[in-house]
């Protein structure tokens, strides 16, 4: 199949850059657009009715034959649409559908290269029912009128398991799709996998669920605050640069005290303002709890939030591993500061001192976060980079590669 532009988008339409999109599809409200609109999942025995309707306006589009197979290999592939005053749930009849392929990594892998072949799918390419795919490709739509608000329904449905936060893709073929693509909020050209595709648009579901860990992107605004963890001996060297400008200069801790062999045990998260690095923190991680430590802030940059920021990334990278209790050593003045984020003294302990200050102990005990990786968890969520499991990663790459080293004796 190929895309079809739905009628939420006029033919005279034209082909504009637009800073917002016309009918964002994050947004769009089904009470407004689809409240006289049914959306239900195909059977096999609607599809030479649907495909019918949509054959003498898609063209190149794929057989009743493959399309039956696609949909016996995962029912969530095609979605009929109907209107409630024509709609009998005893027999249902679509007057409209749109039909999608949730992709495995390989398969998005494939469809960023051009080795996808759309008339044809590899169903080894396409996720099973129940398994979170890597994308959805927007595989065709047919919704003419009033039935283009049905896309609001669809939105809804990918917005729950497996498919929260998932991607959609789309490579519209006509001047009609691509003005589509762009009211609706799709992007041209987008990077999968370090490929840069510029027959694809994309629709990004998970800018708005990056993690607080993971925010920082080159060239943002000198005002802006963004987070990363360290994982490049550049991102070191900054870390290193910040804590030896506060620790070592501003405190005169001195280097075998500020440097204390902890270093290449701990992840640190490195803290932006703007493209400058500006502050730092490290967590260890324990047994049965996380310890959060070396909270830098350059002194240029104290007057903005950066250190709240850090410490909430800090807690949050915390959660996603699992963990309940979070403890830390503060100096005397920053109880108050870390009391705002539910850390408590332990009055039992007592005050104990190094490097010139005195400190008490404090832990904050918290809910691992509802995606915490866990034993059981993707596999190949668990080999992404530290603090990037939200997005495929270098070696889910590398499954769109055939085996060329089988197992001995498999």
């Amino acid at each position: 199949m190929t895309e079809y532009p739905l009628g939420l988008v006029r033919k005279n339409t034209p082909t504009v850059k637009r800073e917002k999109a016309k009918h964002d599809l994050g947004s769009m409200d089904s009470a407004k657009y689809a409240k006289h609109l049914v959306l239900f999942r195909a059977n096999a025995q609607m599809l030479d009715h649907l495909l019918g309707l949509a054959a003498p306006h898609i063209p190149g589009m794929a057989g009743v034959e493959v399309v039956r197979k696609v949909l016996a290999h995962n029912p969530d592939t095609v979605w009929a649409i109907a209107r409630k005053s024509k709609y009998n749930p005893a027999v249902p009849v679509g007057e409209g559908f749109i039909a999608m392929l949730p992709l495995t990594a390989k398969g998005l892998f494939r469809l960023a290269s051009k080795e996808f072949n759309g008339s044809d799918p590899d169903l080894s390419l396409v996720a099973k029912p129940g398994e979170k795919p890597a994308g959805s490709y927007m595989w065709g739509a047919y919704a003419p009128g009033t039935l283009a608000g049905a896309m609001s329904l669809f939105m809804k449905e990918v917005a729950e398991p497996p498919y929260v936060g998932i991607n959609l893709y789309s490579r519209p073929n006509t001047p009609k799709g691509v003005r589509y693509n762009e009211a609706m909020g799709f992007k041209k050209r987008p990077v999968i996998g370090g490929i840069m595709a510029p027959h694809l648009y994309e629709f990004t579901r998970n800018m708005s669920r990056t993690p607080i860990y993971d925010s920082y992107r080159s060239g943002a605004s000198p005002d802006g605050i963004s987070i990363i963890v360290a994982r490049t001996f550049d991102d070191l060297i900054r870390v290193v640069s910040i804590r030896s400008a506060v620790y070592m200069g501003e405190q005169r801790c001195p280097f075998n005290e500020e440097y204390d062999g902890n270093d290449m045990s701990g992840t640190h998260l490195l803290g932006f303002a703007g493209d400058e690095p500006a502050g730092c923190t490290r967590i260890r991680f324990f047994a049965d709890f996380a310890k959060i430590e070396r909270l830098a802030v350059r002194k240029e940059f104290r007057h903005t939030r950066l250190s709240f920021q850090l410490v909430r990334a800090s807690m949050e990278l915390a959660r996603m591993k699992g963990y309940r209790v979070l403890y830390c050593h503060v100096q005397k003045h920053m109880i108050n500061f870390n009391a705002r984020f539910g850390f408590k003294v332990l009055h039992d302990r007592p005050e104990f001192a190094f490097s010139d200050f005195d400190y008490v102990e404090m832990v904050a005990h918290v809910e691992p976060h509802p995606d915490a990786i866990r034993l059981g968890a993707d596999p190949y969520k668990v080999i992404r980079p530290e603090g990037r499991w939200h997005v495929p990663g270098i070696l889910e790459e590398s499954a769109a590669r055939d085996v060329s080293r089988p197992s001995i004796g498999s």
